[in-house]
């Protein structure tokens, strides 16, 4: 940024109040200055009786983050789907919306073809039914994938507070909960994306919730809830499922050890009341499997990864290969998850440099003031709970680093125990005394003020700002994310689209520079949808296409070129007869005239 841009991200425009970013520094710093004497003051007494009464410390921590983020709808709306990830998820929850698991294979499915997508044999999504049944929830409920999303988060939120109720004290359980907010609420990727870590972070707080509570006293409900948030968490990452059920044997490990004879009896019922549930949730998946892929064993990424490849493999397994021709986009995301994976398998020395590579990505979890709190935390690792949530921690980071890549949604099941440790090591940190004066406890307030004045700074100027001060200052917020404006060009074209009368098809051509944008995007039932997204497979290939939809307004998009240009379709739609709907059991044909290679790149 120029000199004078930075001096113009100072000035009051584009605002109702006239605020600079001048002003918004001074007021999230006066914000803090005011909790800092209003704490000092005895403000937590008050919050200490709120932080007792626990469905009305669910409800708020529920409400807060999705009002907050509602509140920001003026600059930032629902955000636009963008690419594969959320396309795959998008396509699930619209099949579970229509109470299907899979969608059968359409006559033209290479127009079709869209990454983590299959085709055959069903039109179906590669993922797991977790993050889609929260989708489609949304979209059945609310008639919005997005409302989901947002259910999914307050879900989070308050259930960090209510798993944090086992670990410490009400008050501590409840500032927990409202840093689950700060940290993972409105202005978080999570939020702000159809593929985030919401559902498999509940699990987790269902999970290591119920683990202090079982031990305790061996509840049936609390057993119940343990099975659920195993059960949620393999529908929706069956890897972390192992990981985390490991953790949960290590919990019970030293006392079975110990009194195997007397815990032996008392545990049957909890055990099956936790297994039964958990047995629905594979049994869900099995269901899946079926139906998408025709396998009880096979689950639909397996296939995947057997037809084109992708999802690469764990770093110890050797690349993939493709046992089908692949179209361009396709073939783009092959080399590129191959080339992440590398060739061959892993070394000790790869492995050890890629874990410490990963350490960066742990700054989601966290704001930074909590940082000063973790050393805290280590003085705890004495105590057997402790040293257990450092060992699960420990264990998601070695497992889930055989993974090429790595997202904070992948460990995101451990989200609340993030969450415990910054909490337990300011509680920690609260009782520390220098020369008798309560130095710690001050020093825990000023932490927390300013968590509470940096989420309110950058709130504050999504909230407010113009354009020309978001512009100038969000490129330096640091791990948050938020749609803003139309980076891609997707909801100009989409608004085109949806203001044109009648039935729309799109024939996507990807320029010769083309990178990671999937632009296919199809609903579960292609031919019912008002748009249907189709390749460009050159011109004696779209003639099938335009036979098989006489009645749609065909266009050209190009996504390749800035801004996008969406165009007529060059050629007249001939004049021919309506199609009848295929019939299920007649022998299938090639739709294509002889000679085409529906997956000939097209330049």
């Amino acid at each position: 940024m120029l000199p004078s841009d930075s001096l113009r991200s100072y000035l009051p425009l584009g605002n109702f109040i006239g605020f600079g970013a001048s002003d918004f520094i001074e007021l999230a710093l006066t914000a803090l200055l005011v909790l800092f004497v209003l704490g000092r003051a005895g403000l937590g007494v008050p919050l200490q009786r709120l932080a007792s009464k626990t469905v009305p410390c669910m409800l708020l921590l529920a409400v807060l983050p999705v009002g907050l983020r509602l509140a920001l709808l003026r600059n930032h709306p629902p955000p636009v789907p963008s690419g594969a990830d959320d396309f795959g998820y998008l396509l699930l929850a619209d099949t579970l919306a229509q109470f299907r698991l899979a969608n059968p294979t359409h006559p033209l499915h290479p127009f079709f073809e869209q990454v983590f997508v299959l085709q055959q044999p069903t039109h179906s999504s590669i993922y797991p039914l977790g993050q889609g049944l929260a989708l489609a929830l949304g979209e059945l409920v609310f008639r919005h994938p997005w409302a989901g999303v947002l259910l999914s988060m307050a879900a989070l939120c308050a259930l960090t507070y209510w798993m944090l109720r086992a670990w410490v004290t009400p008050g501590w359980a409840l500032l927990g909960g409202s840093l689950a907010v700060l940290q993972f609420g409105p202005l978080n990727s999570w939020t702000n994306c159809y593929w985030g870590g919401g559902v498999s972070a509940v699990a987790g707080c269902l999970v290591f919730g119920s683990l202090p509570r079982l031990r305790d006293n061996g509840q049936v409900r609390n057993a119940a809830l343990l099975g659920f948030g195993l059960g949620l968490e393999w529908l929706t990452r069956p890897f972390e499922f192992v990981l985390l059920s490991a953790s949960v044997v290590l919990f019970f490990l030293p006392g079975l050890t110990r009194r195997w004879r007397s815990l032996g009896p008392p545990l049957i019922k909890p055990a099956l009341s936790a297994g039964l549930v958990l047995l629905s949730a594979f049994a869900l998946s099995l269901w899946q499997n079926k139906q998408v892929t025709g396998s009880w064993s096979t689950m639909p990424y397996q296939l995947s990864r057997y037809q084109y490849g992708v999802p690469t493999t764990f770093t110890f397994q050797p690349n993939p290969k493709p046992h089908r021709d692949l179209t361009v986009p396709e073939r783009l995301d092959y080399a590129a998850q191959s080339s992440v994976h590398g060739d061959g398998v892993d070394t000790p020395a790869n492995y050890l440099d890629r874990l410490v590579s990963r350490i960066c990505f742990y700054r989601f979890f966290f704001l930074v003031p909590l940082y000063f709190a973790l050393p805290a935390f280590l003085w705890l690792l004495r105590q057997f709970r402790y040293a257990w949530v450092a060992l699960t921690l420990i264990l998601f980071a070695l497992g889930t680093n055989f993974y090429p890549y790595f997202y904070p949604h992948y460990i995101a099941a451990a989200t609340c125990l993030f969450v415990l440790v910054a909490v337990a090591g300011l509680e920690r940190l609260s009782r520390w005394q220098v020369r008798a004066l309560p130095a710690g406890q001050q020093i825990a307030v000023l932490l927390m003020g300013l968590c509470f004045a940096h989420f309110a700074f950058w709130y504050g100027i999504h909230l407010l700002a113009g354009e020309r001060v978001l512009l100038a200052l969000t490129r330096y917020e640091t791990w948050d994310y938020i749609n803003y404006g139309d980076p891609e060009g997707r909801a100009m074209i989409n608004k085109q689209l949806e203001e044109t009368p009648g039935k729309q098809l799109v024939v996507v051509r990807y320029g010769p520079r083309h990178g990671f944008h999937e632009w296919v995007q199809n609903r579960a039932n292609i031919d019912a949808s008002h748009i249907v997204w189709a390749l460009d497979l050159g011109e004696p290939g779209n003639e099938a296409l335009r036979r098989y939809y006489p009645d749609r307004q065909i266009w050209l998009l190009e996504p390749d070129i800035w801004p996008p240009q969406l165009s007529p379709y060059p050629r007249p739609l001939p004049p021919t007869e309506p199609h009848a709907p295929p019939d299920a059991h007649a022998p299938k044909q090639n739709p294509f005239p002889p000679g085409v290679n529906p997956f000939e790149p097209v330049h």
